[in-house]
């Protein structure tokens, strides 16, 4: 059997020890690396080229459900799986849509993990029984129908509104993401006039209903 090459990304050093644990005890898997945050993740998957990547939603700087999508757009053979504490439909949703190929809560039993992994290995998807209910049939009748506006923002919005929503300042995002003062106020502009809102707060809370950062960070 070949080895399976897992690197795991959660921004809490202890939930990482655990599951690197846990993934060596396992026949066949071996964690090849870790990351504390998105941006970290991206830079070790392409030096590492792991077959599986095992995050979490909720991390800073560049969150779990974006990196999936840039993760599946520039890397498709690779399978990300989600592990998450929100059992909220829409996460699972904003995460099927980025290109996750399985979703599982944090409290889920040990085998659980096998059994994802055995699941996306063989290039199915996998949903925690206690989220699947429900979410297949609207992923798909969603899917079928047009894009809602929160999916019709480009990636460098959602990173903009992502680092807004986080709490950092015009200059700090434009740091972060090398871009002027100015290109970031434009985003933030266009940001409100398509999503029809017209204040910071507001952005913020639209950010955590979509899944791009949590409350619980």
């Amino acid at each position: 059997m070949n080895t399976v090459r897992v690197l795991l990304a959660d921004d809490h050093t202890l939930v990482r020890a655990g599951l690197r644990k846990l993934l060596e005890s396992i026949p066949a898997m071996e964690v090849v690396g870790e990351a504390g945050d998105g941006l970290a993740l991206l830079e070790l998957a392409e030096r590492l080229r792991p077959d599986v990547v095992l995050m979490d939603i909720a991390m800073p700087g560049l969150n779990g459900l974006e990196a999936t999508g840039r993760i599946s757009r520039t890397w498709p053979e690779v399978r990300v799986l989600i592990l998450s504490m929100h059992q909220n439909a829409e996460y699972v949703r904003q995460a099927l849509r980025q290109g996750a190929a399985a979703y599982l809560l944090k409290d889920a039993a040990p085998l659980e993990l096998e059994l994802a992994l055995a699941a996306v290995l063989r290039g199915e998807t996998y949903l925690s029984p206690a989220v699947s209910k429900g979410v297949v049939s609207d992923y798909v009748q969603r899917l079928r129908s047009d894009e809602p506006a929160e999916d019709a923002l480009t990636p460098r919005q959602r990173e903009v509104l992502q680092l807004i929503a986080e709490g950092h300042s015009t200059k700090e995002i434009a740091r972060r993401l090398d871009l002027s003062v100015k290109t970031v106020e434009t985003h933030r502009t266009q940001l409100m006039r398509q999503l029809d809102i017209h204040e910071v707060a507001g952005l913020v809370r639209y950010a955590i209903r979509s899944g791009l950062v949590s409350v619980t960070e």
